[in-house]
């Protein structure tokens, strides 16, 4: 028998350090090749760590949220033969994920490779053995499920992948007749006193620290526009009656990335970085529009690229694809990065105003508020109409308060005659 060494890999741009994210095994367990062994944080993406051979687990290099020096010991591996304990063929990253926040410690295990199917929930007792503060597996989901319900989910066997539990196992338990509350209403009404520290790693830390950066270094303002979107609600719900079987359906989104490009024609100012160290600002002439997708494991900026050259359904086709990648863990780095400037927007939730938080270095995002009726006064006369706010910030070193608000008017006023938008 022998030991096979993983180094942390060095990822590529100058990179010298790496966090370790999290762990996809433990000491003891056997591992086969191409398993991934470990996500490692970089400033912009989550990358698996695979493993070259077939062992088992003897050491592991370092704790979750740990920074680590590329080519340091990651994980000792025991192999059949002689192994490679002086020398580590230190294996490539597979797999670009995106950065995918995970507020907590423990977040759901990756099964081996060729993983079986998952096992039906089966309740294999009253309770299960573990400590007090032993953390089981389990979703953020199954743990707010649990909350709710007032089960601890240390007393729940799981039946997923590495004993994870479900919420088929809630509800097993809860048939069981385990849980201290009998029902969710009287659950609703226990007194708690429980306390759960959640440790800030991976991509958590690291949108903390670009929020708090971008919070002290850039001085924002915000300005707040009303919008009646009546006319483009009407132009969109025609083209998809028109268009949608054959193009696919518009939402929103594509009209904004598009009256953006326009606007920014005359106010190339927005479109721009700021380099606050060498006092410099880059003003470009492509725009690649950030567009923030929510996801079930956070907030990700997928990036369409040179949205000056795309027409509506290019601009959507590649916004979907982009959301898609990103909500499925698919983006690449370069996906994810490289945007002039952003769009936010919490679709039915967008609320009436928001703050925006700018995308370091960039000067400016454009917020999206939800879509209401309301009774408006057009030409002396009550009507309903559909109003949209945009919540927009910027970055007062480099743009001037009335150029935001020209900035905005303009994108309002070709929203709101949704013709001018195609009008070259």
């Amino acid at each position: 028998m022998g030991t096979h060494v993983i180094k942390m890999p060095d990822i590529g741009e100058g990179i010298a350090e790496v966090e370790l994210s999290q762990w996809h095994v433990k000491v003891g367990d056997l591992v086969v090749e191409d398993q991934v062994l470990a996500d490692v944080m970089t400033d912009k993406a989550m990358v698996d760590i695979p493993s070259p051979v077939h062992g088992k687990v003897i050491a592991l290099g370092g704790q979750p949220g740990e920074v680590m020096a590329v080519g340091s010991v990651l994980i000792s591996i025991e192999v059949e033969g002689a192994g490679n304990l002086k020398e580590s063929a230190t294996p490539a990253p597979v797999k670009e994920a995106p950065a995918a926040p995970k507020a907590e410690a423990v977040v759901e295990s990756k099964p081996a490779a060729a993983a079986a199917p998952r096992p039906a929930p089966v309740c294999q007792g009253p309770m299960v053995a573990r400590e007090a503060d032993e953390r089981p597996l389990a979703s953020p989901a199954v743990r707010k499920h649990a909350l709710d319900l007032g089960i601890q989910l240390r007393l729940v066997r799981g039946s997923g992948p590495a004993g994870r539990v479900l919420h088929e196992d809630l509800e097993a338990y809860l048939a069981q007749g385990q849980s201290n509350a009998s029902t969710p209403v009287a659950a609703a009404y226990a007194q708690r006193n429980d306390e759960e520290q959640i440790q800030v790693i991976g991509m958590r830390r690291k949108i903390a620290q670009r929020m708090q950066d971008a919070t002290q270094r850039a001085a924002h303002f915000s300005y707040v526009e009303e919008i009646d979107v009546t006319a483009i609600e009407e132009l969109r719900a025609h083209l998809n009656e028109k268009h949608g079987a054959s193009r696919g359906k518009l939402t929103l989104l594509p009209f904004l990335v598009r009256a953006l490009v326009v606007a920014l024609r005359d106010f190339p100012q927005m479109n721009a970085r700021y380099d606050d160290e060498a006092q410099v600002i880059t003003r470009l002439g492509a725009v690649h529009v950030g567009v923030a997708t929510q996801s079930d494991v956070g907030l990700m900026v997928p990036v369409v690229r040179h949205a000056e050259a795309r027409s509506l359904w290019d601009s959507a086709a590649e916004i979907a694809r982009l959301a898609n990648a990103a909500r499925n863990g698919k983006a690449s780095r370069d996906e994810l990065s490289g945007s002039t400037i952003t769009l936010t927007s919490l679709g039915a939730l967008g609320g009436i105003v928001s703050t925006p938080v700018l995308n370091l270095p960039e000067v400016a995002i454009v917020g999206v508020n939800k879509i209401v009726e309301r009774p408006m006064v057009v030409k002396g006369q009550v009507v309903i109409r559909k109003m949209m706010n945009l919540s927009s910030s910027f970055d007062h070193r480099v743009v001037d308060g009335m150029d935001a608000a020209l900035f905005i008017q303009a994108i309002r006023g070709l929203l709101e005659q949704p013709a001018t938008l195609f009008v070259e």
